[in-house]
């Protein structure tokens, strides 16, 4: 803000009349530099007070463009930050708060960009130190910048940044880059010196050099690249010619003046109206023949429509230059005939092609972002072909990539992966090589592998069909206009149906797994409990008894339900025909006591039974239902008087001896009874001892057992008559289709007999013949469509190939089941093709040569013989495209389809009088197979040349050539490497087990193969049928069988380890054979190579028991002979018997029994005398109450049996003790064992399993014991005793078949091989056999012998009839054999092997067989030929690229021939270009070892080769290092110091400036040896003697050993 305004707008403050005056006082202060205080307020209010601005905000507006407002805050601050009010600021200098705007939408997008700019060149930043370093070791630091400009994209015009800052950031428009350090030229070394310029005489030899590297970022210029020196020959013995004949070049092609052309034509056109009109005049006929002619011949000229022949003519000069490169006058050339001036050419025509065509339609007409973009194509017609042009047409078809994209645009067809249903589930493929149930395959269950195919289909079939009902229907409403109004679209729904398959390679997601695993569910077997014991004879139906026919059963249960439902069970019920069956009878429980008869206290009496009331199951029932069974009468008994015999209770009946009774068998049963006291005198005596023992029978039923037997279920039938049973109900939960009835045989089998009448078994439990079953639905078979036909071959074929087939398939998804839909035979079909158009081929067709033009007669009219018309000339012919078949075709054809463009013109000559003319070379004759044979060829003369005496010489002018025939020998040699082994194919053999898919042999014998290459005698590679050969030599070889891991079977069961509760018993099986060459792994095994299984078991309590007999009798110890009483002992018999259903009937071992439970056998006892009182054996203690904790008490109590006399007392009844843990109290608790390994049914392999646990009864001590006792308890089981469990299943490695052999990788050649793979289909798991590690294998290829066209040399350049100037140089093609190999040269071979190869030479189909060259003149100074392309260089430090491209460099060096003339030489010339595939080259100083003072230095390049530059110069190392003065003195040298010194075996004599004044010989010791018979003295000369020995230990010396004969005279 200026001074003086914001003055004024202080001083004005509040009053605008005080303005004038204080301002001018204001002014004249500041003038005088006086400030009052009014003038300082106002300087500093201008100052403080300032306008800000916040930034500019969104542009607004209601329309998209440039008609948008944007807003900003403007506000007045103080220089210290804080605002204040406006009025404080100056009101004109308020910046603008709103601006138009150009407010960005989101199409803007699709409108405008950032358009780039290229890099500018780097540019150097200014450092802050100007001194640069003296070695620039990487570059100097720059900055390069370019222009970035929002621009429409339409038109290119530039908008404001701010819109495409919308969208994205501006990219940056600087960055840092490198100068690199300057770059000097660098030329390799000199060339050998070449051979004198002259043969005598003085003159000039050269060497030259070429460029490695071009100078780069300011690097110094290349030095010369050629040296000459004068070189001396003999004198010359004539005078050397000064003068020479120099040909220049050949002008332009000129068309003959038109004037004359002119002229000569109306002469031509007068006369032949004079001829036709006397030919009119004399014969129409003929005229009309002519014209008939003369179309003919218009129409065989068509190549009027593509190229215009015209032949015109080129000159020449030819002068005469002196040694000077001075132009003389021809005279002074001294020569008889001078050089062709003229010559016919092709006026040179350029290619012409029409504008381009518009662009096809996008080959991909749907959308879709995801696959690639599709293509259109232009085009455009040749209208003028090149005639004698270097340059070729221009592309005449282009293509660009594109994308159909707009509202009418379908969506593309997308593909993707299906599946069949998964097959059945097998587990035979998880078996291992030893297992014995390979061979049982339907009895396997669990964990198994199914597979399934893939196909490939199109995804969105549905919605394009959709899309186009659509498109059909609104179509066909816009075309119905006589309906009032179009009825409304109804939703399309598809019907679900299979997807025809596509070719597969059109699916490119992943690919769906083929295999899984699965589960068969393992059948549970039926577990019967053991049976029960025998019923009472009872009625077959209670409900209804009939007749006297009953049966007495036995009846068991089942304890694990079995898969598939109880029919699969053993029957659970026999039967036993018996006689007076009752359904309810009385059991005798027990008896009261026996009561005397009369009331009398002791003698016989009766003993009232207890009864209660069962039924046939045993089951105590109402009393009243026994109603009609004889009550059990009371028993006789006697209550003992005091002086009676007392016997005991009867015991418990025994077993039954036997289960049945018959002819032979007849069960018994026994009880017995003890005397416990002796009669006294008067009482009833004891009776004998068979009294005290009772035999009854038992079980005497027949052991005629009869049971029902069930058949299997049939299959299950429909049943019609079950029409309510609605479709979709539901059986069991499963949704069914309808119900059907199942019916089974039922018939009554007699135990070991069979068959017999029904009557035998009990008719109401006869088991049920029929039942309801559900049909599951039926699954029809469901194949998808068939896919569409292969492709015939759409373009037509070469003739003789065999007639096509195409094909379609389709796959089946689903397999009929439950009596579906059968699925169709034939799921692939085939036919021929129709026959493709046979393909044109098409060929040029070339015209006759017309008539050789030569120089027009005003240019050759002043060359000597130019008044003959003959010479030298150029001939035009005429060229056609024809078919095959001959018919014409457009030219365009030609050029596609049949190789080069034949010539249109040739040289010709037109024979000249004394030239000699002869007939075409005839073709070579045959050698027909002669080794060492000779082969001719001919020509003749013709016309006058026959006459000619010249021409009739055949040294001159041969008229027959010959050749001898080759030989041929062939030789085969092996070449490249062995293939893998490879088994044969086409055998489907099963060795080591079942794949899943596809049963491929995997090992055994298979062979190997190496190609044979054929050589013929000149070591040329032919084919291998002429050495015999199909082209490899075959090796049997062996692929080694996988084999698996081989464990022994099973070991038996052992033992429980408990005879009571649950224990664990083991099994194992043992290693056999350990896997080799990738078998299947073994389970881990312990460290004696043993895998084991361990499950619970539980022994049964009260499998076995003590059985005791009643106590004898007490036998007394002490004999009172009056009274048999007293004390005594008394034995009775235990035994362990087996416990069984129906008690106690094998007597066993004793250790099967537990032994601390077993009874007593002997005891002591006291027996009682008469009249004293007879007790009965104590009963059972009684429970002690828990806990057992010493406060409760058991007891247990006995009865009197005979009452004492008066006076005498009875002992106590009852007896207690106390309980004690563990003595006769317990606690009882639930123990849970370990758990089982997961236990597989028998049938399975793998998959889901159980484990198990037991339940263990333990007592307080520690004794497992019966669960009935914590079952008593009711203790809580919260434990849980199964749990599934997995055993991996052992998937082996499953391998797709072998792809078919590829394609060779080469079509001819040595090296060629074909491969194929395979794929996995299904990895490994567990401990299945791994992958193999070859998933591809290879094959060589038969060995074809590679053919190419090759250039020969060019031959040195030759101009005729002169010395020097423009000639030309020739070269021919040859076709050569070669290995395919870079290496291989080639060996030339008739060019018919390379007949059917299209003459391309370095990818350019151009032959250049002929091409103009310059001869230089005597004394001319001129230019080499380009060296070679140097090595792609790039640009490095330390070994890494600084990204600037690899360069490449060639230069041409200057050769003089005569010193004068230096100053008409060319500049050297040098040519760049870039390159890929560069390398870091460093540069390297190289030094030879010294030669005295001077050793050769040098620069390397790190390839080896030797340069000039490169090298920094400063790191030169020294070449030189004399001394000064020089080392004159004998035997003196200059050290590496550069001080004097002397040779070995001298010392130095020193002057007192310390300079070397001589070199003196050091005294030689002679030292005789004693090992050294044959007399060789060893000599010693001493150390330097002007020097004091500072070491007389003689360390340190220098000893000189020369040997010398006897002969010799030491030095």
């Amino acid at each position: 803000m200026g001074l003086s305004e914001g003055s004024a707008a202080f001083c004005r403050g509040p009053g605008v009349s005080a303005v004038p005056a204080r301002c001018v006082g204001v002014l004249v202060l500041l003038l005088l530099g006086i400030w009052d205080a009014c003038a300082q307020s106002e300087f500093q209010t201008s100052s403080v007070y300032l306008w800000k601005t916040g930034p500019w905000g969104r542009c607004m507006g209601d329309e998209c463009g440039p008609g948008g407002i944007q807003t900003r805050a403007v506000w007045c601050a103080h220089v210290e930050g804080w605002t204040t009010l406006p009025t404080n600021c100056k009101q004109p200098e308020r910046p603008d708060n709103q601006q138009s705007c150009f407010r960005v939408c989101d199409w803007h997008k699709e409108l405008y960009d950032w358009q780039i700019g290229s890099w500018n060149q780097c540019q150097p930043v200014l450092s802050r130190s100007h001194e640069k370093p003296l070695e620039c070791l990487r570059g100097e630091e720059g900055i390069q910048t370019r222009d970035i400009t929002c621009i429409q994209k339409s038109n290119g015009v530039p908008a404001e940044d701010v819109i495409c800052e919308y969208f994205e950031p501006k990219p940056r428009q600087e960055q840092a880059c490198l100068i690199p350090c300057r770059q000097d030229c660098i030329v390799a070394e000199f060339a050998p010196w070449s051979e004198c310029s002259k043969t005598c005489g003085n003159g000039l030899q050269h060497r030259t050099r070429h460029v490695v590297a071009p100078p780069q970022f300011g690097g110094s210029a290349c030095p010369n690249l050629t040296e000459f020196q004068i070189c001396q020959s003999s004198p010359c013995a004539a005078e050397e010619s000064l003068y020479s004949l120099n040909v220049g070049p050949w002008s332009a092609c000129s068309v003959p003046h038109s004037r004359q052309v002119r002229q000569a034509r109306k002469r031509g056109k007068n006369k032949d109206k004079e001829k036709d009109r006397e030919k009119a005049v004399r014969d129409p006929e003929a005229r009309e023949l002519i014209k008939k002619k003369r179309n003919r011949n218009r129409q065989n000229r068509q190549e009027n429509k593509y190229w215009d022949i015209q032949i015109g003519y080129q000159t020449r000069q030819v002068t005469c230059t002196h040694r000077n490169g001075k132009t003389a006058a021809l005279s002074f050339c001294k020569q008889d005939k001078l050089p062709i001036t003229f010559q016919s050419c092709v006026i040179t025509k350029e290619c012409q092609v029409s504008e381009w065509s518009e662009w096809t339609p996008c080959s991909k007409t749907c959308f879709d972002m995801t696959t690639p973009k599709g293509n259109r194509t232009r085009s455009r017609t040749i209208k003028q072909l090149p005639v004698g042009s270097e340059s070729e047409c221009p592309q005449v078809e282009e293509t660009e990539q594109c994308v159909s994209q707009g509202d009418g645009v379908a969506p593309c067809i997308t593909y993707g992966w299906r599946t069949t249903e998964w097959t059945e589930c097998r587990v035979d493929p998880l078996l291992s090589q030893q297992d014995k149930r390979r061979g049982n395959q339907t009895a396997l269950c669990g964990g198994g592998i199914q597979t399934r195919e893939m196909y490939c289909v199109q995804a969105n079939e549905n919605l394009l069909s959709y899309l186009n009902t659509l498109k059909e229907k609104e179509e066909s409403q816009s075309q119905s206009k006589s309906k009032a109004s179009a009825a409304p679209l109804l939703s399309i729904t598809f019907e679900i149906t299979a997807s025809r398959p596509v070719d597969r390679r059109l699916c490119t997601g992943p690919l769906p797994s083929t295999s899984q695993l699965c589960h068969i569910p393992c059948p549970t077997e039926c577990e019967t409990s053991a049976w029960s014991a025998w019923g009472p004879c009872t009625y077959e139906s209670c409900d209804d008894p009939q007749a006297k026919k009953g049966f007495k059963l036995r009846k068991r249960r089942i304890t694990n339900e079995p898969t598939g439902g109880t029919g699969n069970c053993p029957h659970l019920l026999e039967a036993i025909p018996c006689e007076e069956p009752s359904c309810y009878d009385w059991k005798i429980v027990g008896l009261e006591e026996c009561i005397p008869d009369n009331e009398k206290t002791c003698g016989p009496g009766t003993q009232v039974p207890v009864v209660v009331c069962l039924n046939s199951d045993g089951e105590e029932v109402d009393r009243q239902l026994c109603r009609d069974a004889i009550y059990p009468i009371p028993v006789v008994c006697e209550a003992p008087c005091p002086k009676d015999c007392v016997l005991s209770m009867w015991s418990a009946w025994s077993s039954c001896s036997h289960t049945c009774s018959g002819k032979t068998t007849e069960g018994k049963q026994m009880r017995a009874r003890s005397i416990l006291a002796y009669a006294g005198e008067g009482g009833i005596q004891c009776p004998n001892s068979s009294a005290l023992q009772e035999t009854r029978s038992c079980n005497e039923h027949s052991c005629t057992v009869y049971h029902w037997q069930t058949g299997p279920w049939g299959q299950c039938i429909e049943d019609t008559s079950v029409s309510a049973f609605n479709s979709s109900a539901s059986w069991n939960g499963e949704a069914t289709c309808s119900v059907g009835m199942q019916t089974r045989k039922v018939i009554c089998v007699r135990v070991n007999v069979g068959q017999v009448g029904p009557k035998k078994c009990p008719e109401s439990l006869r088991p049920e013949t029929v039942r309801p079953c559900l049909l599951p639905c039926r699954k029809d078979c469901i194949v998808t469509p068939f896919s569409d036909w292969t492709l015939c071959p759409s373009s037509c074929q070469e003739g003789g190939v065999a007639v096509k087939k195409q094909s379609r398939h389709r796959v089946i998804i689903q397999l009929p089941a439950n009596g579906g839909r059968e699925c169709p035979d034939s799921l692939f079909e085939e036919k021929e093709c129709e026959a493709s158009p046979v393909c044109y081929s098409y060929r040029w067709k070339t015209h006759k040569w017309r008539r050789c033009q030569l120089v027009p007669w005003y240019v050759r009219q002043d060359s000597p013989g130019a008044h003959e018309t003959c010479g030298p000339g150029l001939q035009a012919r005429a060229i056609t495209c024809r078919r095959q078949d001959g018919g014409q075709a457009d030219i365009s054809e030609c050029l596609k389809y049949s190789g080069p463009l034949p010539s249109l013109t040739q040289m010709c000559q037109i024979p000249c009088q004394d030239d000699c003319q002869f007939t075409n070379w005839s073709k070579f004759s045959s050698c027909n197979g002669d080794c060492g044979g000779v082969r001719t060829r001919k020509r003749t003369l013709v016309g006058k040349s026959k006459k000619r005496d010249k021409c009739k010489n055949s040294q001159l002018y041969p008229l027959i050539e010959n050749q001898f025939c080759p030989c041929d020998k062939y030789s085969a040699q092996p070449v490249g490497n062995w293939s893998d082994c490879i088994l044969p194919e086409g055998k489907l053999e099963v060795l080591l087990g079942m794949k899943v898919q596809g049963d491929v042999k995997e090992c055994g014998q298979g062979y190997r193969y190496q190609a044979t290459a054929c050589y013929d005698q000149n070591n040329r590679l032919v084919e291998t049928s002429r050495c015999n050969s199909h082209g490899y030599i075959e090796e049997a070889c062996i692929i080694p069988c996988p084999s698996d891991c081989k464990l022994s079977e099973w070991s038996n069961w052992s033992r429980c380890s408990k005879s009571c509760g649950s224990g664990v018993k083991v099994r194992s099986k043992w290693l056999r054979e350990k896997p080799y060459n990738g078998g299947r792994p073994c389970p881990k095994l312990d460290h004696v190579n043993q895998v084991y299984e361990v499950v619970p078991c539980h022994s049964d309590c009260s499998q076995y028991v003590w059985v005791t007999e009643p106590w004898s009798v007490c036998k007394v110890t002490n004999v009172d002979l009056k009274e048999n009483c007293g004390e005594g002992v008394q034995t009775r018999k235990v035994r362990c018997m087996l416990n069984t259903v129906d008690g106690p009937s094998d007597t066993v071992e004793d250790y099967l029994c537990d032994p601390e439970e077993m009874p007593l056998g002997a005891r002591k006892c006291t027996l009682p005398c008469p009249e004293d009182c007879v007790m009965s054996e104590w009963g059972s203690w009684s429970q002690c109450s828990l806990p057992c904790n010493g406060s409760s008490v058991r007891e247990r109590s006995t009865q009197s049996l005979r009452q004492p006399n008066d006076g005498k007392s009875c002992p106590a009844a009852t007896e207690t003790e106390v309980c004690t843990l563990n003595k006769n109290c317990y606690h009882y608790d639930y123990n849970v064992t370990d758990w089982s390994t997961c236990q597989l049914s028998e049938k399975a392999v793998c998959g889901n399993g159980i484990k198990t646990r037991m339940l263990d009864c333990v007592r307080s001590d520690g004794k497992s014991v019966d669960l009935k006792y914590c079952e008593e308890l009711g203790l809580e089981k919260t434990w849980q005793m199964n749990t599934s469990c997995v055993v991996e299943c052992p998937v082996n490695c499953q391998l797709s078949d072998w792809s078919p052999w590829s394609e060779c990788s080469q079509t001819c050649g040595l090296t060629g091989k074909m491969i194929r793979r395979r794929t996995i289909n299904q990895p490994f798991q567990g401990d299945g056999r791994p992958c193999p590690s070859q998933m591809e294998q290879f094959k060589p290829c038969p060995v074809k012998p590679c053919y190419r066209w090759q250039y020969g040399q060019w031959s040195a350049c030759k101009v005729e009839d002169a010395q020097c100037g423009e000639g030309t140089r020739v070269r021919n093609i040859s076709c050569v054999v070669f290995d395919g190999s870079i290496e291989d040269v080639g060996k030339v071979v008739d060019e018919e092997f390379c007949g059917e190869i299209e003459p391309i030479i370095d990818g350019n189909k151009k032959m250049i067989l002929e091409e103009t060259c310059t001869v230089p003149c005597p004394g001319d100074c001129y230019l080499r030929e380009w060296s070679e392309w140097s090595l792609c260089q790039l640009t490095c430090v330390n070994g890494e690229d600084l990204g600037f491209g690899g360069i490449q460099v060639r230069s041409r060096a200057v050769i003089i021939q005569e010193l004068e003339n230096q100053h008409l030489c060319p500049e050297q010339a040098l040519e760049t270009r870039p390159c890929n595939d560069g390398q870091c080259y460093e540069y390297k100083w190289m030094a030879s070892p010294w030669k005295g003072s001077s050793r050769t230095v040098w620069c390397q390049r790190s390839d080896g080769l030797n340069v000039t530059g490169g090298c920094l110069v400063m790191r030169q190392p020294d070449a030189d290092r004399s001394c000064n003065p020089p080392c004159s003195q004998p035997h003196a040298y200059c050290s590496e110091t550069r001080t004097c010194s002397c040779e070995d075996g001298y010392t130095e004599v020193m002057s007192s400036d310390g300079t070397l004044e001589q070199c003196t010989l050091i005294p030689v010791v002679v030292i005789p040896t004693m090992e050294d018979k044959k007399g060789d003295v060893k000599t010693s000369r001493a150390v330097n003697p002007t020097q004091p020995s500072s070491n007389q230990s003689g360390r340190g010396r220098t000893w000189f050993l020369q040997p010398f004969g006897p002969g010799e005279v030491m030095q």
